[in-house]
């Protein structure tokens, strides 16, 4: 099945759950083409910073097929558990988190954006669905998405294709979920992960620092 942005969302911050904690998740479907910067869709915003945004986090996608899934899995969500219930940006048919790879390059109307890292969830993710368990499930799945940086700007609107113009590593992303999420990784992964440029700074980091012992 080829790739295909099925939907464009940006969200403002507002207040969000039962604490009104200030938040960007819930976004709104654009039909006009959205510019796209090196920081993510413009009108788009996140409320918290230190954990949000930033080029390593600029545009969120998810796997349009996952919804169907979730749904199965925890029907009394149902009605929340729809393409933009993640809070994602890009909704995006014919590809999850086991076609991609680390580094994977994408084509998405004049964009060009690299795969570089999985969402990890925030007590936000609680906060909307109004159930504590919710992360921790999220976590569980492997269903988590992939943040993209921003090679070059420009425009993009829900129906486009979404082309691989290149794959420069062969790490499978699914993978890097697991270990992200918890499961043991292999010297050998950890050495691979931390010479990795595509990989996202903060991650690989990480594994620069554990590779050292």
């Amino acid at each position: 099945m080829a790739m295909r942005l099925e939907a464009v969302r940006v969200g403002r911050v507002t207040p969000l759950g039962p604490e009104q904690v200030p938040s960007g998740y819930v976004k709104q479907t654009r039909v006009e083409p959205v510019t796209v910067s090196a920081l993510g869709l413009m009108g788009d915003e996140q409320a918290d910073l230190s954990v949000h945004g930033g080029p390593d986090k600029a545009v969120y996608g998810y796997a349009a097929s996952h919804y169907a899934t979730w749904r199965s899995e925890i029907p009394e969500h149902a009605n929340l558990l729809v393409p933009g219930g993640m809070g994602e940006n890009l909704t995006i048919a014919g590809v999850d988190e086991a076609d991609l790879c680390i580094g994977d390059v994408h084509r998405i109307g004049t964009v060009t954006v690299q795969v570089c890292q999985p969402r990890q969830p925030c007590f936000k993710l609680a906060a909307y669905f109004g159930d504590a368990k919710m992360p921790r499930a999220f976590l569980r799945s492997g269903r988590s998405g992939w943040y993209y940086r921003v090679l070059e700007t420009g425009k993009l609107c829900g129906g486009d294709d979404v082309q691989l113009l290149d794959r420069p590593q062969g790490f499978p992303f699914a993978r890097l979920v697991a270990i992200v999420n918890g499961a043991a990784a292999t010297a050998a992964e950890v050495a691979e992960l931390a010479r990795m440029p595509e990989l996202a700074s903060s991650l690989r980091e990480g594994f620069v620092t554990s590779n050292r012992y």
